[in-house]
């Protein structure tokens, strides 16, 4: 499986939101200037998180984006499904699909558990813990 860049642009803008003071509306010109994402291109990401819940934006001068919850709520999971869709390797491995080779396929089995490693992967994973990640890595760690 592959993720897009709609789906890693999604949470670098979505880290460099939630590294802000919390309640502050952040700018797309703000995240773009940081991020290297395109003002444009962040614009036509937001759309999918609004419809979410996952951020919520406001217009004016002070206008911009922030997170519509905590960022300890938002899952990485959450925020790819929303931009990528399902995280479904091959598409038989849906609970909800029916294949016709069920009975006699050999690997059908490995895309499923594929599958539930890689949910339970980035639904363990929250907005807070990439922004605690990110903030460790800027203090050294000298190992003698």
């Amino acid at each position: 499986m592959k993720i897009s860049t709609k789906g890693r642009y999604s949470l670098e803008a979505l880290l460099y939101i939630a590294l802000q003071p919390e309640g502050n509306y952040i700018s797309t010109r703000s995240i773009a200037e940081n991020t290297g994402i395109s003002v444009g291109y962040l614009e036509q990401l937001f759309i999918p998180l609004r419809k979410a819940g996952i951020v919520k934006g406001s217009r004016g001068p002070l206008g911009g984006y922030i997170t519509a919850k905590t960022p300890a709520r938002i899952k990485v999971g959450d925020v790819l499904r929303t931009v990528e869709g399902p995280l479904i390797p091959v598409d038989c491995a849906a609970a909800d699909r029916l294949c016709i080779r069920e009975k006699t396929c050999n690997t059908r089995h490995t895309w499923k558990e594929l599958y539930h490693e890689i949910a339970d992967c980035v639904d363990s994973i929250s907005l807070k813990d990439l922004a605690e990640s990110y903030k460790n890595l800027d203090t050294p760690d000298y190992v003698i």
